[in-house]
């Protein structure tokens, strides 16, 4: 399969799914090509014609240098000696995963395909070509403090500047503007759709272990609350616990289990945000300068500087994607300790030699997810021109972690709970029944003292495949491609 691509709105956060999860090509329709063409002339054009009425005209990047250069126009001798190939792969360390690389990739055309990169249809479908199955430059994940996306698209396009003359105004837009931040976070918004769904059962899963009571959740407090995502998660959860144990415990439920519905209603709240940010994102035009094809009035078009490539947006919503995944550490915690406590669950799993130990190893989870939840703020770290970083890259690697953190706080969980329910002999609500099992497969039941790490990095694993879903998101899931920060 591929994408077609005509205009920019078909970047969309389901193009990002099927090109970078997927792993689906792109192709760009020819009135798109055809169209690149015409604004690379007329961008030509208009630069000859302001230089011929003034020779002191500006346009950055392509009759000044970048950055702190751009104050002052190239002399001639200047211009002959300018590079030709890109200069900023300047980043290192960890590496983005496979699905991140491809999606950037995707975003970079959104400038291109209205013409506002100014690039001829030779750029547009070599970069489109990058997404056809071959091996993509490695990009790093770390090091990329710039006020802008240039280091890391730096190492993405080095090798294509070498393969391809490009022009300088060319040179310029595969390395200015926001496609990473908008990759990111919709990178996010797709982990954080299949981690609701994975939280949600196993939250509910715990729920049934304990028999708590079910008003908490009951459909007389959607219109009380006039919330769409606490609606839907009131909801989710009483489908996931339909055909429960009748015989529930009469005395209210902890407060751990009674906010479920308002605390998974957030995680929604705040994966919808993601969404959102990545939609708009994804197909937003962010070059800096960027071209503005002809009209009426402007019968070559005219060409501005910007900030486009600076996407706070898309921060704001991964961050708040972290604290909602961190939150749920800590619920999580909570509840593994109710399990180990409760009479319904404790004389199946509190034996000092089999499950106890887990509830150490669930603390320090929930307690590295907070650690990490500390918010993404504008960075005093600039120079000279390029005097305000952008930090979409940390926001997002926070964000992995985290949800690296989620992912094994979840399993721990899962495991406690479906063990102390088949132990008990009751049976798991049939929309529960394929995780239990899945669970117990993973992680057996302790019989004996055995090491229980290796089953819970086998669970943690199974439930990281639960949310990267897809052709390359799977590889990147069996690789352990969710980066951790160096603590």
């Amino acid at each position: 399969m591929s994408v077609l691509l005509r205009t920019r709105a078909d970047i969309t956060l389901d193009a990002l799914r099927r090109v970078s999860w997927a792993g689906e090509s792109v192709e760009i329709a020819p009135p798109a090509l055809e169209l690149m063409d015409r604004c690379h002339e007329a961008f030509q054009t208009l630069v000859d014609v302001r230089l011929a009425q003034d020779a002191t005209a500006m346009v950055y990047g392509v009759t000044t240098a970048p950055g702190d250069g751009g104050l002052a126009n190239l002399t001639a001798e200047q211009l002959e000696r300018r590079p030709t190939r890109i200069w900023t792969a300047a980043s290192f360390g960890e590496a983005l995963p496979e699905r991140v690389v491809r999606g950037i990739v995707l975003a970079r055309l959104a400038n291109f395909l209205g013409g506002h990169a100014a690039v001829r249809a030779e750029v547009g479908r070599a970069v489109a070509a990058m997404l056809d199955g071959g091996e993509l430059p490695r990009v790093p994940a770390q090091g990329n403090g710039g006020s802008g996306e240039i280091l890391a698209l730096g190492h993405l396009f080095y090798d294509l500047s070498a393969r391809l003359t490009l022009q300088p105004r060319e040179r310029m837009a595969l390395i200015n503007g926001s496609p990473c931040s908008a990759t990111l976070v919709g990178d996010v918004a797709l982990a954080a759709h299949g981690r609701t769904r994975l939280a949600e059962q196993v939250f509910a899963l715990s729920t049934e272990a304990v028999a708590a009571p079910l008003e908490a959740y009951s459909s007389d407090l959607e219109p009380l609350w006039g919330d769409e995502h606490e609606t839907a998660a009131l909801r989710s959860l009483r489908s996931l616990l339909d055909g429960h144990n009748p015989e529930r415990q009469r005395h209210q439920a902890p407060v751990s289990f009674r906010i479920l519905p308002r605390v998974l209603g957030q995680v929604r709240r705040a994966g919808a945000e993601a969404e959102r940010a990545a939609a708009v994102s994804l197909r937003s035009v962010t070059d800096n300068p960027v071209y503005v094809p002809a009209d009426e009035g402007r019968p070559l078009g005219t060409v501005l500087s910007t900030g486009g490539y600076h996407n706070p947006q898309a921060v704001a919503a991964i961050d708040g994607v972290s604290f909602a995944w961190a939150d749920l550490c800590q619920l999580a915690e909570r509840h593994t300790d109710k399990l180990f406590l409760h009479p319904a669950t404790a004389p199946h799993v509190d034996q000092e030699w089999s499950y106890k130990p887990l509830h150490m190893v669930q603390n320090a989870w929930a307690e590295e997810a907070r650690l990490l939840a500390h918010p993404t703020l504008l960075s005093l770290g600039g120079f000279g021109q390029n005097d305000v970083p952008a930090l979409a890259f940390l926001a997002w690697r926070k964000a992995m972690a985290i949800g690296r953190c989620l992912d094994a706080a979840l399993a721990v969980l899962a495991a406690i709970a479906a063990h102390a329910l088949d132990a008990g002999g009751r049976p798991t609500p049939a929309a529960l029944s394929e995780l239990a099992q899945e669970v117990r497969a993973v992680f057996a039941p302790v019989a004996d003292v055995r090491r229980l790490g290796p089953d819970c990095d086998a669970l943690t694993a199974a439930f990281a495949r639960r949310v990267f879903q897809g052709r390359v998101a799977g590889r990147d899931a069996q690789a352990g491609a969710a980066p951790l920060l160096d603590l």
